[in-house]
């Protein structure tokens, strides 16, 4: 059974900085990202990352978001910075297995207000 931890969520005021963990128990895996869900909203991508390092994101976090990955802790992290009242939502570690799998953490929340 694979279980990924999350962690890092909180309260901040606009502008502020929160980092995100996520601990993968077992496994390798080539994919790993965060996703994020607003009320009322679909969940969407917001960052994503390869073993090797590449990297994908959202349109509205680019610039303000960098996701990275220790290979060696199976952890990924979001260190997000300018943080906007739009990005308060639920975020959510995910990875994907080689069969196309997907992973998910139980979320964290993120909270953007003054």
């Amino acid at each position: 059974q694979v279980q990924l931890v999350e962690s890092g969520g909180g309260l901040v005021q606009p502008g502020g900085s929160l980092r995100l963990s996520c601990a993968v128990s077992r496994g390798a895996f080539n994919v790993m990202g965060w996703y994020r869900q607003a009320p009322g909203n679909q969940r969407e991508l917001v960052a994503a990352i390869t073993r090797g390092g590449s990297t994908n994101y959202a349109d509205s976090v680019n610039g303000r978001f960098t996701i990275s990955r220790d290979n060696a802790k199976n952890t990924i992290y979001l260190q997000m910075n300018s943080l906007k009242p739009e990005d308060t939502a639920v975020y959510y570690c995910d990875v994907i297995s080689v069969g196309g799998l997907h992973y998910w953490g139980q979320g964290t929340q993120v909270t953007v207000s003054s």
